[in-house]
């Protein structure tokens, strides 16, 4: 006997759900109240939804898949960003963050379980792909954050695709969470306020570019050559990065926005001026701008974070060339800041018997 699959609620667009509900006989405004529990009062329990009959909250209950992940572990720095790794069944689990910054809280969210592309010096991908995560799974990410703010009475109102995995190449399942994330009916986040980053998928890229979506997209570049990007990023070595440049600049000619270039300094492997001067040019053929971030060290790995001098020399020869260049805020380094660390840590028999740390 096979047993039917309930949809599941947060990988629902408000018309998928509208019609699942007119088809038990509801009526048509049911739905917007169903979201309105969720999405605005970030309760997901139906029997709490107490302007809906008792019948109508259990089969709500018995019908459509509301769980959510756990938090499996909670850290909170003492600069205020917050990380949780959230576990799903079957030993999925997968970092977010909460990046404060005065009145802007942004979500770093993943898209995978681990990584497929294997840069030398992240955590995230030391132990391969484990699996996509599902749009449900992308969205509820988003719900969880919102909960740890509601004592705040704040809410997420940016987010960036920069957590565990590559987003593009999970793109069914990123395109339906980001449809949900924007939609006015559910998370309500403008297009603008949703940042895709990717070390560069060009047929992926170009297909983001017609969703008729105003994402910005930004591009782990990481190197201003070809031989020391595939070095730094092994992945790089199946898509060149005069595909991947070329695709960036049809994004902005279909889009109208500017590219971020990220650009990851590692203390003598690609921090230098004349790298600087090389990436000015790359820079110089399309319209970019660049984020330069201090590495964040990673246990077990031989790269070093940069010395502030070398991060300011190659800053300023950026602008020297005309290069909008900003440098990162380094966030969160006192609890396991690198993108990664955690779920890593977590895997260790002492990580996991760690324990959650929950704000006071």
């Amino acid at each position: 006997m096979t047993v039917a699959v309930k949809p599941q609620f947060f990988a629902l667009s408000p018309p998928e759900m509208d019609e699942i509900f007119v088809s038990w006989g509801w009526p048509a405004f049911r739905g917007q109240q169903v979201r309105q529990w969720v999405y605005e009062k970030l309760t997901c329990e139906p029997q709490k939804m107490t302007n809906l009959a008792q019948p109508d909250r259990q089969k709500l209950a018995e019908n459509i898949d509301l769980q959510v992940g756990q938090i499996l572990k909670h850290q909170i720095s003492s600069d205020g960003t917050h990380k949780i790794l959230a576990g799903w069944e079957a030993g999925a689990a997968a970092e977010s963050v909460i990046i404060p910054d005065g009145r802007r809280l942004t979500a770093c969210v993943s898209s995978q379980v681990g990584c497929p592309v294997g840069c030398k010096f992240c955590a995230s991908g030391v132990n391969g792909l484990k699996q996509n995560l599902s749009a449900d799974r992308i969205v509820q990410q988003i719900f969880l954050l919102n909960r740890i703010l509601l004592r705040r009475k704040q809410r997420i109102n940016h987010v960036v695709f920069m957590g565990m995995g590559e987003p593009l190449a999970n793109y069914a399942n990123l395109i339906r969470a980001i449809k949900i994330l924007h939609d006015p009916q559910c998370f309500n986040l403008g297009a603008r306020k949703i940042t895709v980053s990717t070390v560069g998928v060009p047929s992926r890229m170009r297909q983001l570019a017609n969703e008729n979506l105003q994402l910005n997209l930004a591009i782990s570049l990481h190197a201003p050559d070809e031989t020391l990007r595939r070095q730094l990023i092994p992945w790089a070595e199946h898509f060149s990065l005069d595909d991947i440049l070329q695709a960036a600049r049809y994004y902005f000619e279909r889009t109208g926005r500017e590219i971020t270039l990220e650009y990851i300094l590692l203390s003598g492997v690609n921090d230098s001026v004349p790298q600087a001067k090389r990436l000015a040019k790359i820079c110089k053929s399309m319209r970019a701008n660049v984020n330069l971030i201090r590495y964040n060290e990673v246990e077990g790995l031989p790269f070093e974070r940069p010395r502030s001098e070398a991060v300011m020399n190659f800053q300023n020869a950026l602008r020297q060339q005309g290069v909008n260049a900003h440098v990162r805020k380094s966030r969160g380094r006192d609890i396991d800041a690198a993108c990664g660390q955690l779920r890593r840590r977590a895997q260790t028999p002492a990580g996991a018997a760690a324990g959650t740390e929950v704000e006071p």
